[in-house]
Order: C-alpha cells, then sequence, then structure tokens
C-alpha cells in the first residue's frame, strides 16, 4: 500500500507542470471570473484611492493639532504627532495592499487590460 502511494505522489508531482499549463485563463469565460474582475477594478479604482484620501486627511488633522493647535500644549503635540505616524504607516499599509492585490490580480490573469496576442 506504500508503494502504491508513494507511486500516485510521484506521478502527481511529475504531470503537475503540464496539469498547470494544460489550459490558458481567460478571465471572460465564466461569470465568477467577471465578478472577480469587478471586485478588482471596484478596489483599485474606488477603495484604495478612498482609503488613501481617508488617510491624507488623517495625516493633514495631525498636522493641524501639532503645529497650529498645540501650539504650547504638549498634549496636543503628542497627539498630533501620534496621528501624523499613524497615517504615515497607513499609507505604508495601503501601498502594500495595493502592491499585493494587483500582484495577484497580475499572476492570476484578472488584469483588465487585455492579454497580449500570442506569437505567431
Amino acid at each position: 500500500m506504500k508503494k502504491i502511494s508513494h507511486f500516485v505522489s510521484g506521478v502527481g508531482a511529475f504531470m503537475l507542470p503540464f496539469m498547470v499549463s494544460a489550459q490558458a485563463f481567460d478571465p471572460n469565460s465564466t461569470p465568477l471570473d467577471d465578478s472577480f474582475t469587478n471586485i478588482l477594478t471596484f478596489i483599485n479604482n474606488v477603495l484604495i484611492p478612498f482609503i488613501i484620501g481617508i488617510g491624507f486627511l488623517v495625516f493633514v488633522w495631525g498636522m493641524f493639532q501639532y503645529f497650529i493647535f498645540g501650539g504650547a500644549n504638549d498634549e496636543a503635540k503628542a497627539k498630533g504627532k501620534s496621528l501624523m505616524i499613524y497615517a504615515t504607516l497607513g499609507f505604508v499599509l495601503i501601498i502594500v495592499f495595493w502592491g499585493i492585490v494587483n500582484l495577484l490580480a497580475g499572476s492570476t490573469g484578472l488584469t483588465t487590460t487585455p492579454p497580449p496576442p500570442p506569437p505567431v
């Protein structure tokens, strides 16, 4: 029984590259693929810019608290400084999230641009 399982796993490991490249991925083939493309488009065109805009407003509010409202008040300066730091970290996380989403979309073929034509 052990030999059969080793044989099956060995054949499966050998055939895996052939099975993976057996069919080209067409994003317009099923409604599920269309919905994934729509979700990706929504994330890239609406959600990410909205979150970046909110992060920018938080950063500007922290600048106002640090420089304008917190003139002599050390507590307000500390609050504004922490808001600016958190907004900067938020920008970094948003950009990382955007990169991961586009990396996954590009590697799975769910990009909204059509693929290049096959070589002749």
